[in-house]
């Protein structure tokens, strides 16, 4: 077999049928394929800027949704929330009406000179999370710690919230 028996179009001399291509053009489906290698690439690089959507989810311009991690047992409620780069003084927490709301500001400046350049930059980005609370909850016995650039709210729960809960077991018919 030489190479002119693979070729799909009519050769001098020699009838040959076309060949009929579910997908289109192969190098159309190549292009398809790089595109999406590059793109799935590149997710990763940008998703480390604090103010992307890895670290935290993209909302509009300047604001962005920090991860944030909830968790409860029987005695309390915790609320974790990762804001890389922020200081406490940058977090309000409140906590009214059976909700918490945590809301943050950061902003950012550099500036670097040198002999014939300079580069500043800015970087600015807010936050706003409310989360509705079950009921007997202590809020008087609330507290809130920042640490490495985590804030963790603990929230108590009142002594008649924190009932033994009663293990039911499921039968199978």
């Amino acid at each position: 077999m030489s190479i002119k028996d693979l070729i799909p179009f009519k050769q001098s001399g020699k009838k040959s049928l076309p060949i009929k291509r579910s997908d289109g053009d192969p190098f159309d489906s190549l292009h398809r394929e790089i595109n999406r290698v590059f793109e799935n690439f590149t997710k990763g690089f940008w998703d480390m800027s604090p103010f992307s959507g890895g670290a935290m989810e993209q909302r509009d311009q300047g604001d962005f949704m920090p991860r944030t991690d909830i968790t409860e047992d029987d005695k309390q409620i915790r609320v974790s929330v990762e804001l890389p780069g922020m200081d406490e003084k940058d977090v309000q927490v409140s906590l009214a009406n059976d909700e918490l709301v945590i809301r943050g500001e950061k902003k950012t400046e550099s500036e670097d000179k040198g002999k014939d350049w300079y580069r500043a930059e800015r970087s600015y980005g807010s936050f706003h999370r409310t989360f509705a609370l079950p009921e007997g909850i202590d809020s008087a016995k609330a507290d809130a710690s920042f640490k490495k650039g985590v804030l963790t709210v603990t929230i108590p729960k009142k002594a008649d919230a924190q009932r033994d809960v009663k293990k039911i077991t499921v039968r199978h018919e």
